[in-house]
């Protein structure tokens, strides 16, 4: 079998687990509530595509055709003798009567767009909100613990079992598979924000298309709760972003140094009106804030120059509501631009839980080489390196730990 029969396949099946998992997942998930056994039939169903469709083709409707086997795999689960012995007789005996007609009526060829309802699933008061966020990211968008972890800086094997422990809730307490009326979204909102800024941030490293998925699903929760002045925020953060990405090179740039004449006037615009939606209430929030930040940047286009005083004065606002490690770290860098290097540092050095947070060693060694430190920020630089997944970038901090050591 040639690599042209292959390769169409994989491509196929890699798409669809990249734009169409979450609401596979959601739709094999709702009746019964258990993530982890529509996962597990997923995957069954995903193996099966790639064993099948290299032969018989790429079917016309993946997704669908991925739902159907997904579904019939969990049926023969719930009828199995082991799950009818392992599960209470009362959900035993309800999956029984009920194992076929709820998913009967779903269409294979017109799968709606059921990522939304499960992120305000995985919302839900009754989820640690701990994990909240990370159940969205791996259950709803299709991160692996592994990149979870890494975006946070944390363990991966502690990511996983709280995941798993996560969606062992949700099936025994039977979390209701619904989107919460418009009074009780505001209280689930900012996992669900947070969530799609973490898919968005996730994919902007990788350059991959859920990045354009987070946007739309930024949008579209704006349009869902035009009240919020978050969501208007979130969706001018991540517009502001991705009208970057077409300036992208093959080589890592850092965004001070980018040539502006490839960014998208278009989506700097269109992320400036979303911004101004956003700024119609009082005190902003993290994401108004966030938002702001990225306008200021893409103002270069027009300008020529950074206005690193209004960065200090943003990243200083956000410190403030929302001390995140990555804002504290950004400060700092602003800081050496309009104060000094060393007052960057001293601001570094006072963090705690840094040594899996890439962004401070790249940050603490573009400082150390400012101040003639050479030997420590190579090896800033080269413990950056270490961290990321993105070769571009791990390309250039190797690149600088050689210039610097």
């Amino acid at each position: 079998m040639g690599s042209e029969s292959v390769n169409p396949a994989e491509r196929a099946a890699a798409r669809a687990a990249r734009t169409s998992y979450g609401r596979l997942v959601a739709l094999l998930a709702a009746t019964t509530g258990d993530l982890a056994l529509a996962e597990d039939c997923l995957a069954g169903a995903f193996e099966q595509a790639l064993l099948s469709w290299p032969d018989g083709g790429v079917p016309t409707n993946p997704e669908g055709w991925l739902l159907t086997v997904a579904r019939n795999r969990q049926r023969d689960v719930w009828k199995s003798s082991a799950h009818r012995t392992t599960e209470p007789l009362e959900l035993a005996t309800e999956l029984g009567r009920d194992a076929i007609s709820p998913l009967d009526d779903l269409d294979p060829d017109a799968i709606g767009d059921k990522r939304l309802e499960l992120l305000f699933v995985c919302a839900h008061p009754a989820i640690d909100p701990g994990i909240r966020t990370p159940l969205m990211l791996q259950t709803v968008l299709g991160f692996d613990a592994a990149r979870i972890a890494t975006a946070y800086a944390v363990p991966a094997a502690g990511t996983a079992q709280r995941l798993v422990r996560a969606k062992r809730r949700i099936k025994d307490t039977r979390i209701p598979f619904a989107v919460p009326d418009r009074h009780r979204m505001p209280d689930r909102l900012p996992a669900v924000l947070e969530a799609v800024y973490g898919c968005y941030a996730i994919s902007w490293s990788a350059q991959d298309e859920m990045a354009d998925e987070a946007r739309r699903l930024a949008v579209t929760l704006a349009s869902l709760l035009p009240a919020e002045p978050e969501t208007w925020g979130l969706a001018a953060l991540i517009t502001f972003s991705l009208a970057r990405a077409a300036g992208r090179s093959e080589s890592f740039v850092p965004l001070d140094e980018q040539d502006v004449s490839g960014w998208d006037a278009d989506l700097i615009a269109e992320g400036e009106a979303y911004l101004r939606r956003s700024s119609a209430t009082g005190t902003p929030g993290r994401f108004q804030l966030e938002a702001a930040i990225q306008a200021v940047h893409c103002a270069r286009a027009r300008t020529g120059q950074t206005d690193w005083s209004a960065l200090h004065t943003l990243y200083s606002a956000l410190v403030t509501i929302a001390p995140s490690l990555g804002a504290q770290v950004a400060l700092a860098a602003v800081t050496a631009q309009t104060s000094s290097p060393e007052q960057a540092l001293a601001m570094l050095d006072s963090l705690s839980r840094v040594d899996r947070f890439q962004p401070f060693h790249a940050t603490r060694a573009e400082l150390l080489a400012r101040v003639g430190r050479f030997t420590e920020a190579a090896a800033a630089f080269e413990a950056a390196a270490a961290l990321t997944d993105d070769e571009q970038l791990r390309d250039y901090l190797l690149r600088r730990a050689r210039r610097t050591d």
